[in-house]
């Protein structure tokens, strides 16, 4: 018997609803039609335009072409993170891509940084990054391939236009046999016996029927949540920011290749460059400070003029407490919501797509697989929120109420675990599927102003003159390959140009 799925539809376009057509179409061919319903009258949600590394991979399954993309979506490169004002007002650190150093054997960089960081013998971190030296001088290039040189280390990703992104993989998902349908969806019809989702109808009376369906719906959930009853873990009461103003300002002077953070006194703020314009926000908490205020100080805070009104969103932090639901899937907005502090949203998004495509059900929707699914995403979101936490938990500010609560709060066991072994040895261990690496939880501990009172033993294994020298090494090789990247401005320019770089 042949229970393979035959239809999918998807509810909701935007970033999310184009990133499932686009793939799903690019690995299924002609062996499932998809549809996607989208409303004009519905407008999309994006707080932000930043991107994490993985988003390669995701382009790369698509077969896109990387130059294309960055014209289409008027994209510049992203090289980490750069944070103000969080540790301490006045402070900065960088968050970047790629690795620190290198291990040498069994014995890891960290690991000999801390023990003659402690000596008083180690170079800032940046300095052992060429991704963060990279973007400190606004330098920017593709990795090299082959050679042992920290060129061929570069990790990065992209600032780009998210309606532009959405409206390139709508291109790209119609040529591949995907069904757009305009209309708002009025009524979602069960099956009585299972409780399934067998139709939706819109507005005009048009029925869609489908095997799979997939809810980017929003935060409303239409699917999940309002016709499945999936429930919402609110984790308010660690990442208390719930509300956004944005505006695109005018750029001044060229991109720089790193998303900067700026912490404010009841949340912090985003610029990010594009080749035509800024991306601006400030992300906060409606405790702690008005929209009023909120806009205002966004407005105060821009480097260029403002390019249009402010516009207010108002969202909740957590997750679904199932992410599918007898046969539906949710994705995107609908499937929980991320502070954007670390620009992981679209890469929610991305997992939850990989893990569908691993996962692929049968008309059969075998419980063990939703199960598997619900259980993968559930510590996906969870590794990400701890590392949100980090962040606004690991600070000195108490120069307000919103600083002051976030330093005294108890956080989750599964950080506290984390922050009791960097103190001690200055550890740090990525679990098998944690999105971000030892260089990510390095870069934000330090940065954040947490110390390690040792460090791993297994650095003792090297002589200290030995270790000074090849840390030294590392140095020396990483400032020099940094001077050889081109400007990221003459790199952007050249690929908007039509010109290889």
């Amino acid at each position: 018997m042949n229970d393979q799925i035959r239809n999918i539809a998807i509810i909701g376009g935007g970033t999310a609803g184009w990133m499932a057509a686009a793939a799903l179409a690019h690995v299924l061919g002609q062996a499932a039609a998809i549809t996607l319903v989208e409303s004009e009258e519905i407008g999309t949600i994006g707080v932000g335009e930043a991107t994490i590394p993985p988003i390669q991979a995701f382009n790369s399954l698509l077969g896109i072409d990387e130059d294309e993309f960055v014209r289409a979506t008027k994209g510049t490169f992203k090289l980490g993170i750069e944070f103000l004002d969080w540790w301490r007002v006045g402070h900065r650190y960088f968050h970047p891509f790629g690795v620190y150093g290198h291990d040498f054997g069994p014995i890891p960089f960290e690991g000999l940084w801390h023990r003659l960081n402690q000596a008083g013998q180690a170079e800032p971190l940046d300095h052992y990054s060429i991704c963060a030296m990279g973007a400190a001088a606004g330098r920017f290039m593709r990795p090299q391939t082959g050679g042992n040189t920290p060129l061929a280390h570069i990790g990065y990703a992209y600032h780009f236009d998210a309606g532009l992104y959405a409206a390139f993989l709508r291109r790209h998902a119609e040529t591949k046999g995907v069904t757009r349908r305009e209309g708002r969806v009025t009524d979602v019809h069960l099956d009585g016996e299972r409780g399934f989702i067998e139709a939706v109808s819109l507005a005009d009376g048009t029925r869609i029927d489908a095997d799979l369906f997939i809810d980017c719906s929003g935060f409303r959930g239409l699917l999940i949540a309002e016709a499945l009853g999936a429930g919402f873990e609110d984790w308010g009461q660690w990442l208390p920011n719930d509300r956004a103003v944005t505006v695109p300002s005018a750029n001044v002077g060229p991109p720089t290749p790193f998303t900067r953070s700026t912490a404010r006194a009841a949340g912090w703020q985003w610029r990010i460059p594009l080749q035509h314009r800024t991306g601006n926000g400030y992300v906060y908490s409606s405790r702690h400070v008005s929209d009023e205020a909120a806009a205002a100080t966004l407005l105060s805070c821009l480097e260029g003029e403002a390019l249009a009104e402010p516009r207010q969103l108002r969202f909740r932090t957590g997750r679904r407490e199932a992410f599918w639901v007898k046969n539906c899937i949710a994705l995107g907005l609908a499937s929980g919501f991320m502070e954007p502090l670390e620009s992981t949203s679209i890469h929610l998004v991305q997992a939850g797509i990989a893990r569908l495509l691993e996962m692929l059900p049968t008309r059969r929707f075998e419980p063990a697989d939703i199960s598997r699914y619900n259980r993968l995403m559930t510590a996906e979101f969870e590794s990400v929120r701890d590392f949100l936490i980090l962040h606004f938990h690991a600070t000195e500010r108490d120069d307000t109420p919103y600083w002051r609560e976030l330093g005294a709060m108890t956080v989750p066991e599964s950080l506290q675990e984390r922050m009791r072994i960097y103190a001690e040895t200055g550890r740090i261990f990525r679990e098998a599927d944690d999105l971000f690496t030892k260089t990510s939880w390095l870069a934000v501990m330090e940065g954040q102003g947490l110390r390690a009172r040792s460090y791993d033993p297994l650095a003792a294994a090297m002589p200290f003159a030995e270790a000074q020298a090849r840390m030294a090494r590392i140095a020396t090789v990483t400032a020099a390959a940094a001077a050889h990247m081109p400007a990221h401005a003459d790199f952007v320019a050249k690929i908007a140009n039509l010109v290889a770089a």
